[in-house]
């Protein structure tokens, strides 16, 4: 099988009306990649947290199980994976691992609806859904390099982790707030980043179907990663307790 690496930093230059094309029908796969790991998500999120048989699974009397923590951690081992051994990997693999990795974020994020009302989570999401379109588009039209922009957020969201963990020692409620507004601003500029850095993977796909469905799958879960950070982000923010 033909290898690519893709990378988000390459600079790349749309010269014709064909990679023109070719990066919109490679976009189209992507945001519907995108949107199947959402929808997936969602679902098993509202399953989990309504089913009581499937939430006692996750959740009991004396607090989470480990299924939880497997679910919650799992996904970060599956993002090594696709980062270290994407290029091995077969195309029905990388599905397979994208499908997997959805469904075990929707268990983890189940939690979300018995912290916050159903009525703030809708809210938030759709507020998530149109921040996230409208620096989509903003990423696919600009003729600005976001490439330095990309560079920047990246650093700040090191930083951010590492406030974080910090965080976790200093129990600071108003420290936990300003870092979810730092994160709003890190993960809406590289929304807008990434579409374009996809945009330009997408110009240049000259592979085969299935080195082409790979990137896809790959890049839809660099961004299905965003916008779900940019959703727990603006939840922290605006979303109403129980």
């Amino acid at each position: 099988m033909e290898n690519q690496s893709f990378n988000f930093n390459d600079p790349v230059e749309i010269q014709n009306v064909s990679s023109e094309v070719m990066s919109k029908t490679f976009m189209t796969k992507v945001f519907s990649w995108m949107s199947l790991g959402l929808v997936i998500t969602g679902v098993l999120a509202w399953y989990f947290a309504t089913i009581p048989d499937l939430r006692s699974l996750l959740f009991t009397s004396t607090g989470a199980t480990p299924l939880f923590y497997v679910a919650m951690f799992a996904p970060i081992g599956l993002v090594l994976l696709t980062s270290f051994a994407g290029d091995r990997l077969s195309y029905p693999a990388t599905i397979g691992i994208f499908v997997l990795f959805s469904a075990l974020f929707g268990m983890s994020l189940s939690i979300i609806f018995l912290v916050y009302t159903a009525t703030s989570i809708c809210s938030v999401f759709f507020i998530t859904s149109g921040m996230f379109a409208a620096m989509a588009l903003l990423g696919y039209t600009t003729s600005t390099d976001l490439t330095k922009l990309g560079s920047i957020l990246y650093m700040l969201l090191f930083g951010v982790i590492i406030a974080m963990v910090v965080n976790l020692f200093m129990h600071s409620e108003s420290f936990d707030y300003m870092i979810s507004f730092v994160c709003v601003g890190i993960f809406t500029g590289l929304t807008a980043y990434k579409v374009q850095a996809i945009k330009r993977i997408g110009a240049q796909m000259t592979g085969n179907g299935d080195v082409v469905g790979k990137a896809a799958v790959f890049s839809a879960l660099s961004l299905y990663i965003t916008f779900v950070n940019l959703f727990l982000s603006l939840l922290r923010i605006f979303g109403s307790r129980r």
